[in-house]
């Protein structure tokens, strides 16, 4: 993840304004695939190249926390061909940049049901985990066979059998006890979440977590997300009035 050039758009953001944590939904591999009569596979492939540039991005201007949605619970229903070549993707994907990774100081952390995942995937996840679990300028979260739901009925359950053991009192049950039984206890909710390829739905992404966060949507698919619109879209974060419900005075 090597510097690139300092940008005009660099230049033009605050670093006082920077969020501490965005989240994306990438999405629009396939129909990118399909415009271009190719298959799926290759899609996700080219979006792979799209999580290398904005990993890269965000590193680069001092962004804490990135949340990628990289495989959802409902994915799991696709066909079996493509399920397991995007297995085989994490893991090169995973292989190819762990020195990066490492160099750069990311760590890198997921999100999700990974029990499910293939040996070797999670095999790939565990060494890169690891080897990165010491980094501290920047964390790569990776969503994967992620569901907001399931993660919201895990997080009732974890706290039921809490109340039965007499560990927690039902009176005592807060916001903050709630979200530290979540898959992101430990993290900062997204001040900025961005949804690729225009469709205007959250899809099953951290339901509890976006309550305040800032929303955009942008029409172009996820492998054409470039550097640039990335830095456009933080740029108007920048100028937009974050209120938490409150008023200006």
């Amino acid at each position: 993840m090597n510097s690139s050039p300092v940008s005009p758009l660099v230049q033009d953001l605050d670093p006082e304004k920077m969020p501490a944590h965005v989240a994306i939904i990438m999405d629009g591999n396939g129909r990118w695939a399909r415009q271009r009569l190719l298959n799926r596979v290759q899609g996700h492939e080219k979006g792979a190249e799209t999580v290398r540039t904005i990993v890269r991005a965000s590193r680069e201007i001092g962004i804490s926390h990135l949340t990628l949605y990289a495989f959802s619970t409902e994915n799991w229903q696709r066909p079996k061909i493509e399920v397991q070549a995007l297995m085989k993707l994490l893991e090169h994907f995973l292989e190819s940049e762990q020195d990066e990774l490492v160099e750069n100081d990311i760590r890198l952390n997921t999100i999700g049901e990974t029990e499910r995942l293939t040996t070797g995937t999670r095999e790939a996840l565990a060494r890169v985990i690891h080897l990165t679990e010491n980094n501290k300028s920047m964390t790569l979260h990776l969503a994967l066979s992620y569901g907001s739901r399931s993660e919201i009925v895990r997080m009732v359950q974890l706290l039921a059998q809490k109340v039965r053991s007499g560990e927690v009192d039902p009176r005592d049950i807060t916001e903050d006890l709630v979200t530290q039984h979540l898959y992101t206890g430990k993290i900062p909710d997204p001040d900025l979440l961005i949804r690729t390829s225009g469709e205007m739905r959250i899809s099953n992404f951290l339901l509890w977590q976006i309550a305040y966060t800032e929303i955009f949507v942008t029409p172009t698919l996820w492998p054409d997300f470039s550097r640039e619109e990335f830095l456009g879209i933080l740029k108007e974060y920048q100028q937009r009035d974050r209120r938490f419900g409150k008023i200006d005075v």
